[in-house]
């Protein structure tokens, strides 16, 4: 009876961690969620008759979405931008190039 009652425990446990993924609906655009080993977007997509899909918000999981985990590159750090900023620009008379 222990061991029953032991097992239904541990079953029920492993559907309790087995969730359904957020609603992707107009006010969370944006927002980012792993799902499956892929960082997801909720976006807009719009429909088509080709895709047989109404338009609507969707999680978007496609191939080019980065992994879970990995940071997504960001802008250049700033020794980088303060060095493209520091050429002197002169302004040309009309007419020349």
């Amino acid at each position: 009876m222990f061991r029953l009652l032991v097992i239904l425990l541990l079953l029920g446990a492993g559907q309790a961690a087995a969730q359904a993924p957020p609603a992707c609906v107009a006010g969370r655009e944006g927002m980012v969620a792993c799902l499956g080993e892929k960082l997801c977007e909720c976006r807009w997509q719009p429909g088509g008759t080709l895709s047989g899909r109404p338009a609507g918000y969707r999680w978007d999981c496609g191939t080019l979405r980065p992994a879970c985990g990995v940071v997504p590159p960001g802008p250049p750090s700033a020794p980088l931008s303060d060095l493209l900023l520091s050429f002197p620009v002169e302004p040309r008379p009309p007419g020349r190039r």
